[in-house]
């Protein structure tokens, strides 16, 4: 197991990709608030180059397309 701490890259990147994301799909469909803690486990994640395992396809797949980092879905 694995605790990710944040720096400051990760939050401003964090940001970016949000904005970024909402105006694509708008922040109204994808909640706002549980994409902001996805977004800064994917940048952190990305940063150490450690893979998520996540039974929230969607989110993460979002995420993805603007910032590279290694993501599965987790087996049920």
């Amino acid at each position: 197991m694995y605790i990710l701490t944040l720096n400051l890259t990760d939050w401003a990147q964090a940001g970016k990709i949000l904005g970024r994301l909402g105006g694509k799909y708008g922040y109204e469909r994808i909640g706002q608030g549980r994409l902001t803690n996805d977004a800064l486990i994917a940048m952190s994640a990305g940063r150490l180059g450690m893979t998520v395992i996540t039974a929230n396809a969607r989110d993460f797949r979002r995420l993805a397309e603007f910032r590279d980092f290694e993501w599965q879905v987790a087996a049920l």
